[in-house]
């Protein structure tokens, strides 16, 4: 199984795609950054081209995304929102399944704390991945969605 996983935002939203054979195995990592200044529908139509860009090159099988949240600012919110849905578009326009999860849940299955801080997910992305902690935070994020979604299908295949 191929995962694309995302950690979406307006500013700089994180990918990394993550396979996992016998064991978990990065493929490729990164960011998307948008200009601060630049026109919201500008900056929506980078994320979604460059998003549509790395599913052509890389071909996930699905694509597992971090659940919007609003914790104390729902400006922010609206805007991780945004971001998100043109990512969802980008996986429909390919025909990819989308998986959404909350971030406890993906900072529990990475690091077993539903509390973890960004410091403590990258490391544990590291270790599951056999590399550095990965760099900048979203992208280590992104890992961290993948890595959930591949262990979700893990779990639910050995209840079956």
């Amino acid at each position: 199984m191929f995962v694309l996983g995302i950690d979406p935002g307006l500013t700089t939203t994180g990918y990394g795609f993550v396979r996992r054979r016998r064991d978990l195995e990065a493929i490729a990592a990164g960011v998307i950054r948008t200009h601060p200044d630049s026109p919201l529908t500008t900056r929506l139509l980078e994320i979604h081209r460059r998003l549509a860009e790395l599913i052509v090159e890389h071909r996930p099988d699905a694509i597992a995304l971090e659940q919007v949240f609003t914790n104390r600012n729902l400006q922010t919110a609206i805007a991780v929102g945004r971001a998100a849905g043109v990512a969802i578009l980008a996986a429909a326009q390919h025909e990819l399944e989308v998986f959404e999860y909350p971030p406890t849940v993906i900072k529990a299955a990475v690091t077993g704390d539903g509390a973890a801080d960004k410091r403590m997910v990258a490391t544990m992305v590291g270790r599951r991945l056999g590399v550095a902690p990965p760099s900048p935070a979203d992208a280590a994020d992104a890992l961290a969605v993948a890595i959930c979604h591949l262990q979700s299908l893990r779990v639910v295949g050995a209840k079956q």
